[in-house]
């Protein structure tokens, strides 16, 4: 059967005859008549959008939690179901919100807030309407998604985990599973860059003893270190002292303990805890999404899922910026753009290889250094 030829514009012809032959005030009632039918929406929300925003009374406030859609949002000690104005714009390359975040909220009008209870699915306390610039935050690399993109793309963001906190609470073990210290090293390179105090916690000690000359080194380097033990409780008082009046976000690898130790500092929260698995020493992610717990003494402690590998989302030249050992020996080099790695009269290899500094830690440097470049 021959193919009928022109049937694009026979098409065209048909459609503009079909418009041609109704009148604007025709098809304006149809698109009016079918705008309310065609989408449910909750009673509360057709309400709000006859409302003017700015009528609404406005508070501030911190994201505690979020869930599709909208946030829980901690205002004068209340926690607020709030949903998002359609006007909010996050920046470029950045995730919208996360927990910790300030936000303006224009409240629900209290007609609004009678018509509404406790278990209804479509409540809402009031809408976010921006947010405040971050002054520190907890990120991580994250490959964008590939939907709707080229699929040989190498586009990364960073993931915001938590923002506007005091210290990063960086847990390990001693055991169970073992301390690593290439992962330590990464956590503080990621705390100095999110402009957040770096905390470590080596918990388990009741397991085994932590290793002095680590501790040593840590120390020498100006970090706060605290050996304790979730399950008996020892050195628990004085990271609770350490911790009291300020905003923390707990990281570390699955299975170090982070949720039992948020348990023994906050006794009642019941964070659920996993055990270790025995083949490779590996833990179970218990947490599933950043949650807030407050502190008795002031402050609170953000909790994150667990993290087994980080990756980081920075400049090979820039990666000496965070080693501050070698700041000293650095200007003594050849080149000025030494990398420290394989360039002739390098002060910092022949530090490193004196014993100036630390050889775990030049050996850490050349690691991530190598994963870097890999990436």
């Amino acid at each position: 059967m021959a193919k009928r030829k022109g049937k694009s514009e026979h098409r065209i012809k048909n459609w503009r005859g079909d418009c041609d032959s109704r009148r604007p005030e025709d098809l304006a009632s149809r698109k009016q008549s079918l705008s309310r039918r065609s989408v449910k929406l909750p009673p509360w929300r057709l309400a709000a959008a006859e409302q003017n925003l700015d009528d609404l009374p406005k508070t501030e406030g911190m994201v505690v939690s979020l869930f599709p859609g909208g946030a829980v949002v901690r205002c004068e000690g209340k926690q607020l179901l709030c949903g998002i104005v359609g006007t909010f714009r996050a920046p470029k390359d950045a995730t919208a919100l996360v927990v910790g975040d300030l936000v303006t909220v224009a409240l629900a009008s209290s007609r609004h807030a009678t018509e509404q209870t406790e278990t209804d699915k479509d409540r809402a306390d009031g809408l976010i309407l921006a947010r405040r610039r971050r002054v520190s935050a907890l990120a991580r690399p994250q490959p964008r998604s590939r939907k709707r993109r080229d699929a040989h793309g190498t586009e990364v963001f960073e993931k915001i985990i938590a923002a506007n906190m005091d210290s990063l609470l960086i847990v390990a073990a001693t055991r169970q599973p073992p301390l690593r210290r290439g992962l330590i090293d990464r956590y503080f390179i990621i705390a100095e860059r999110g402009e957040l105090q770096a905390v470590l916690v080596i918990n388990k000690i009741d397991l085994a003893p932590p290793d002095e000359a680590l501790l040593d080194e840590l120390r020498e380097l100006q970090i706060d270190v605290h050996p304790c033990s979730a399950l008996t409780g020892q050195g628990v008082d004085s990271l609770a002292a350490a911790l009291a009046g300020k905003r923390s976000v707990l990281a570390g690898a699955s299975g170090v303990g982070k949720s039992a130790l948020i348990n023994a500092l906050i006794p009642g929260t019941g964070a659920a805890i996993g055990a270790v698995r025995a083949k490779d020493q590996r833990g179970r992610h218990t947490t599933a999404s950043a949650a807030v717990h407050d502190l008795p003494d002031g402050g609170f402690i953000v909790d994150t899922p667990g993290v087994r590998e980080l990756g980081i989302h920075l400049d090979t030249a820039q990666l000496h910026w965070y080693f501050p050992e070698f700041e000293q020996f650095a200007p003594d080099c050849r080149f000025r753009n030494c990398t420290h790695t394989h360039e002739p009269a390098c002060a910092v290899r022949a530090a490193a290889e004196q014993g100036d500094i630390l050889p775990r830690r030049y050996a850490s440097y050349l690691r991530i250094l190598e994963t870097m470049e890999e990436n």
